[in-house]
């Protein structure tokens, strides 16, 4: 058994977030941050390796994880981020990257056991390509495309564009996780369940496709989905990274379907509150017998 579920690899960042009304709250976020709560929420010893400036490394107090378990290495800067929404359900956001860490390269994961390499990234080169078939050799490999399509200009704006080495590296990632809009970039498909069959035609073992309603999942046989049951949408931030990560955790002793109900009440349950999820499993059994089993 490895030493850890998952290796968790991203940058930490501040995101600068303001609402369609206009109010406006800095957070220190990012996918690593959200991925690694939700895992270890669930009892998953998970590592989270990250960057920043050492200027910013008070930000490493906002991981819930032990801090034996967290590896920070020294970067020129670090990832910031602004995020405006503008409508109530968080939907529609314009994005900026108002400066950028350091890129990850293999020897950042090098030395260390786990079951999974989580590959949460935010922008296109925060990780050599490369990275992915390294990992590969190592365990699992977790990829969430959001680090793979989303791109930054000079100015700090942001844009989707397709991931052009799609086909070559597909092949070596068990877990790949796109939401609706990712998915449609990639396989010119609005349809989901078309999205998956062709991401897992690709090479991808299997696929996990969010939206605001529900998630899916896709193992290349069968099609599952779980409706989300949020009461409110303060935590909308981090959805994604919330859900990938207690999926492919909890996946490696649950069936699909199994793991894909714990991966949506967790996230239903963490989007009622903002910040990474603070809550733990009982929390998460307990909302699964309230809004689940009906």
């Amino acid at each position: 058994m490895a030493e850890y579920r998952s290796l968790i690899i991203g940058h930490t960042t501040l995101d600068r977030n303001t609402d369609h009304l206009g109010n406006t709250v800095e957070i220190v976020g990012g996918a690593v941050v959200y991925s690694s709560a939700s895992a270890y929420a669930l009892g998953h010893k998970v590592l989270a390796v990250t960057r920043l400036a050492e200027k910013d490394f008070s930000r490493l107090e906002q991981f819930t994880l032990p801090k034996e378990n967290i590896v920070c290495i020294k970067s020129e800067k670090s990832t910031d981020m602004v995020n405006i929404y503008f409508t109530a359900d968080k939907e529609r956001r314009k994005c900026s990257c108002t400066s950028r860490g350091d890129a990850f390269t293999a020897e950042d994961i090098k030395g260390y056991d786990a079951d999974i390499y989580h590959f949460a990234g935010l922008i296109y080169g925060d990780y050599d390509t490369e990275m992915i078939k390294t990992a590969s050799e190592y365990g699992k490999v977790a990829v969430d495309v959001q680090g793979f399509l989303r791109h930054a200009n000079d100015d700090g704006s942001m844009y989707f564009e397709d991931w052009a080495d799609k086909k070559d590296i597909l092949k070596y990632i068990t877990y790949l996780k796109t939401d609706a809009a990712e998915a449609e970039i990639m396989t010119g498909t609005s349809d989901r369940k078309k999205a998956a069959e062709i991401l897992h035609s690709w090479g991808a073992k299997e696929i996990l496709i969010t939206h605001n309603t529900e998630v899916l999942a896709y193992d290349g046989k069968e099609f599952f989905t779980c409706p989300i049951k949020a009461r409110n949408l303060s935590g909308r931030t981090g959805r994604g990274d919330t859900t990938f990560a207690a999926y492919i955790n909890e996946r490696q002793e649950k069936s699909v379907e199994e793991a894909l109900l714990v991966a949506t009440a967790t996230v239903s349950l963490k989007m009622e509150t903002p910040g990474p999820f603070r809550g733990t499993k009982e929390d998460i059994d307990n909302y699964i017998e309230t809004f689940y089993k009906a």
